[in-house]
């Protein structure tokens, strides 16, 4: 076997080589985009629905506020605005709290992406 034979047979060995890596590294940049496009939407829905959510638990809020106001208008009206208000203070402040809770404990953005690298890190190091 002459030194072309040895070098032209080793080629396609490094061009496929070559290929599954560019294969791997298609499917791992769609997976990513997969996982964009789906937290995006999450994103989005979640949003909507708790702009939602804040519009109507406002115009509650206010019908509320009035309607004590008005009950209590002749007798305790500044002790009844100061209770509700005092409400609203503690209400917005377990609603920041819980929210902060909720972003400290999500998970990892691209989480499925991430173990699939290391999954092919871990392979390709023959672990």
């Amino acid at each position: 076997m002459t030194d072309y034979d040895r070098s032209a047979s080793g080629r396609p060995s490094l061009r496929r080589t070559v290929g599954v890596a560019l294969e791997i590294v298609q499917s791992r940049l769609e997976l990513i985009g997969i996982e964009l496009s789906e937290e995006k939407d999450r994103l989005l829905t979640i949003a909507f629905l708790g702009l939602a959510g804040m519009l109507f638990g406002l115009l509650a809020l206010i019908t509320l506020t009035a309607l004590v106001a008005v009950l209590f208008w002749d007798t305790y009206r500044w002790q009844a605005l100061c209770a509700i208000a005092l409400a609203y203070v503690l209400a917005g402040l377990a609603c920041a709290a819980l929210a902060r809770r909720m972003l400290r404990e999500a998970p990892l953005p691209f989480e499925a992406t991430l173990n699939e690298f290391q999954k092919d890190r871990d392979a390709l190091r023959g672990d």
